[in-house]
């Protein structure tokens, strides 16, 4: 009798044992449930260790390559990605704005020598100096450069300000330094949304200027006046048929020195 009751616990107990195991069987699926919060580029796609490690902010997992394995080089990553997201982000400001504000200047040449701005008054007989322009470029962007290098070889280095020794940036996390460069105090809220917003919208300004380099070629033209063109005729005027031809010059005069230009774009110089 006692042999028979143990037999019967023994077969009931099975299915609870099978309930136990399905969690098992999920987890070795290829669709994992995840945190609702835990996003990542494509539904059922693993993140790997090391980023979910990391904690980054606009990180969804995406490193084919794995080139973030290596933590040290995962830092170094993010502070690049970082510094070409801001450009990228004036740089396209900049562009829209002085086609709205100046549309008969075309982005692509403003820079040349030729025209740049003339007034005496205010650049001398001679007008603007691009070498010496370039030259300071070149002396600033250097020292703020190696400052970075500093902060990034030992977090929190650089702090204090070389010249005014009182002054100094509470640098939340590395590559924000806050204070005087959060004026609208985005670090003393939700610092890891503002911290994701940042680095989105780099992004899309990266693909962007991108975008706007290869259709300057393209086209001679800028974004805006693209874009008008291309909604007055889309099918007259899109990218199947600018193909074969290059509007950029093939080299530009600076100081005297001519400058040979590359187009990306597939096609001959006109």
């Amino acid at each position: 009798m006692a042999q028979t009751m143990m037999m019967s616990q023994s077969l009931m107990g099975r299915p609870m044992l099978g309930k136990a195991s399905a969690p098992r069987s999920l987890r070795a699926g290829s669709v994992i449930p995840r945190a609702a919060n835990d996003k990542v580029f494509f539904p059922g796609v693993e993140r790997p260790d090391y980023l979910a490690k990391a904690d980054l902010a606009g990180d969804y997992g995406w490193d084919p390559l794995g080139l973030g394995a290596d933590e040290t080089a995962l830092r170094w990553y993010r502070q690049s990605e970082l510094q070409h997201a801001r450009w990228a982000m004036l740089g396209v400001a900049g562009i829209l704005g002085q086609e709205i504000i100046n549309p008969g200047q075309w982005w692509y040449t403003a820079g040349i020598p030729s025209n740049l701005p003339t007034d005496k008054f205010y650049f001398g007989p001679n007008g603007i100096n691009l070498g010496g322009i370039l030259a300071w470029e070149f002396l600033l962007m250097h020292w703020v450069e190696v400052r970075r290098w500093q902060d990034y070889k030992k977090f929190g280095s650089v702090n204090q300000d070389p010249i005014f020794k009182g002054n100094s940036v509470p640098n939340p996390e590395m590559g924000y330094p806050g204070g005087i460069f959060d004026p609208f105090g985005f670090s003393k809220g939700n610092f890891k949304e503002a911290q994701t917003k940042e680095i989105k919208n780099g992004r899309l300004a990266m693909v962007a200027f991108a975008g706007f380099t290869l259709q300057a070629q393209a086209t001679g033209k800028g974004p805006l006046a693209n874009l008008s063109d291309h909604l007055s005729n889309p099918f007259g005027n899109n990218i199947a048929k600018n193909i074969g031809v290059c509007h950029i010059p093939t080299s530009v005069d600076v100081g005297g020195i001519q400058i040979p230009t590359a187009c990306l774009w597939p096609g001959q110089h006109l």
